[in-house]
C-alpha cells in the first residue's frame, strides 16, 4: 500500500455542534478508511457531495466540513465546479481509520491473497462494484511485473437481471428505472472482470472467471478469499432518493450502502475444526448456492 501523509486528527475551530461530535468522527473516519482501504484512491473523483451525504446518512453540511478537512490534511483536493478528487492516502497505521476498530479491509486480504501462487476468490454480491475495484488494483499490480501469482480462479454469485430485487428500486412499482441502472451496472462490472482476466492472462497467469446469475437479492456481501479468509458485510436498505446516470433524482428509492458496508472477518481455523467453524458455515453456504446454479 502507498505510503501517504501521517495523519493527525484536525477539527475546525468554527465546526458546529453535529460537525465536532459523533457525527463528524463517524464520517471522517469512515471516509479516511475508503482512502486507506483503496475503495477511493489517488486521482480517482470521490461521489458529489449529496450522494455521500446520503450513502453516510448525514446532512450534506457534515460531509462538506469533513471534506475540507481532508482537504487542509492534503489527502484530497476540491476544486469548485469540479468535485473532489484524491491526491494522497493516509498511512495505514496511526490513522483514525485504523482506530475505526481495525474493521478489516478488502483492500488488504485482496493484496494477501494475490501474493499467493494460487489465487482463489468466490465471491456473493449486488453489484461486485467494490470488489472489481480492488481485483482491478490488484491486476495493476501483476502487469507491472510487482507480483505473479501463477492461476487465478474467481467465481461470482450475482442476482439475475430478471430478478424481482428488493433493492435497489424505485419505492413506485410502476418506475423501473433504478432497476434498470442497477442492471447496467452489473453488465458493465462484469464485462471490466472480463477484461482485467485477460489482462492478467496476457502477464501470464492461468485465469478462470466464472459468473453465475441467482434469482436472489443478496442480503450479504461475501467474500471467500484463497479458502483460509471470509469477509461479510449485511447489507443495510435505506429510504431516499437515488441519482440515475443522466442525472435524473428518483425522490423515494430503496438503495444499500456498496463502499460503506463494515466488513467481519472469519479465520479457517486449525485442520480439522473448520466444519464447525463460521468459516466453514460460509463456505459451505457458499459452495451449496454455488451448485444449486449448475
Amino acid at each position: 500500500m502507498a505510503v501517504g501523509k501521517r495523519y493527525v486528527r484536525h477539527v475546525t475551530a468554527s465546526g458546529n455542534r453535529e460537525a465536532s461530535g459523533r457525527t463528524y468522527s463517524r464520517v471522517h473516519n469512515a471516509l479516511l478508511l475508503r482512502l486507506t482501504d483503496g475503495t477511493y484512491r489517488v486521482g480517482d473523483m470521490l461521489p458529489p457531495q449529496r450522494d455521500l451525504a446520503k450513502d453516510l446518512q448525514v446532512s450534506r453540511d457534515v460531509v462538506q466540513k469533513v471534506l475540507k478537512d481532508l482537504a487542509d490534511e492534503g489527502f484530497v483536493k476540491s476544486v469548485r465546479g469540479s468535485g473532489t478528487r484524491v491526491v494522497e492516502p493516509p498511512t495505514a497505521k496511526g490513522t483514525a481509520a485504523d482506530d475505526a476498530q481495525e474493521r478489516p479491509t478488502l483492500y488488504e486480504y485482496m493484496g494477501k491473497a494475490f501474493r499467493e501462487p494460487e489465487v482463489s476468490l468466490d465471491l456473493v454480491a449486488l453489484t461486485a462494484e467494490t470488489f472489481i475495484g480492488h481485483f482491478r488494483s490488484q491486476t495493476e499490480l501483476v502487469t507491472a511485473g510487482k507480483i505473479k501469482p501463477a492461476r487465478v480462479t474467481v467465481r461470482m454469485l450475482l442476482p439475475s437481471e430478471d430478478t424481482d430485487l428488493e433493492y435497489p428500486r424505485a419505492l413506485d412499482p410502476k418506475d423501473d428505472r433504478v432497476r434498470l441502472r442497477w442492471r447496467n451496472r452489473v453488465r458493465r462490472h462484469a464485462a471490466e472482470m472480463g477484461d482485467f482476466c485477460q489482462e492478467l492472462e496476457n502477464a501470464g497467469v492461468e485465469v478462470k472467471l466464472l459468473i453465475r446469475r441467482r434469482p436472489r437479492t443478496p442480503e450479504f456481501k461475501l467474500i471467500l478469499l484463497n479458502d483460509t479468509h471470509a469477509l461479510v458485510g449485511l447489507y443495510a436498505p435505506v429510504v431516499g432518493p437515488i441519482r440515475l446516470d443522466d442525472g435524473t433524482i428518483v425522490s423515494r428509492a430503496v438503495d444499500v450502502k456498496g463502499a460503506g458496508v463494515n466488513l467481519h472477518l472469519y479465520e479457517r481455523r486449525g485442520e480439522g475444526a473448520d466444519d464447525v467453524s463460521q468459516f466453514g458455515d460460509y463456505r459451505e453456504w457458499f459452495d451449496s448456492r454455488w451448485n444449486l446454479n449448475t
